[in-house]
């Protein structure tokens, strides 16, 4: 295996993040892109340092989001939003270095976060570009 830095993933996240999950704090949340994966069937994963090993190294939680780049890197634009959203989510509001589960990381809250995110996201770019819908102004 081998991994390395993903900073276009690492933007994405932020920014996600920011919009979605501000107890992120993404100065200790790491994204990573991984080669040779002998995992069937799986994208990216999220890794915690966990409270012992807090506590060893004298350090808060850090979180690194690992994407699998022979299948991440070949999913459409929606999908791979979809799998950061996914991976950010496992992520607990204590972000103490535990995890959320599955029962909470399902499809159906995937979808309404992915939605929540798009709708955000037009809204910042329209304030970006100066466009208020109710107002019908451009800012130059």
């Amino acid at each position: 295996m081998k991994y390395e830095p993903a900073p276009d993933i690492q933007e994405i996240a932020d920014e996600i993040s920011s919009m979605l999950y501000p107890h992120v704090r993404i100065e200790r949340m790491k994204c990573f892109r991984s080669y040779g994966s002998n995992s069937r069937g799986t994208v990216a994963r999220c890794h915690a340092l966990g409270k012992l090993m807090q506590k060893a190294l004298g350090v808060q939680a850090h979180y690194a989001l690992e994407f699998i780049h022979e299948r991440f890197d070949k999913l459409s634009e929606e999908e791979k939003l979809k799998v950061i959203i996914h991976e950010l989510m496992h992520i607990p509001k204590t972000f103490g270095g535990g995890f959320k589960h599955h029962d909470f990381v399902c499809e159906r809250n995937i979808n309404m976060h992915y939605k929540e995110y798009k709708r955000l996201k037009g809204k910042k770019d329209e304030d970006k570009a100066g466009y208020s819908e109710s107002k019908g102004w451009f800012r130059l």
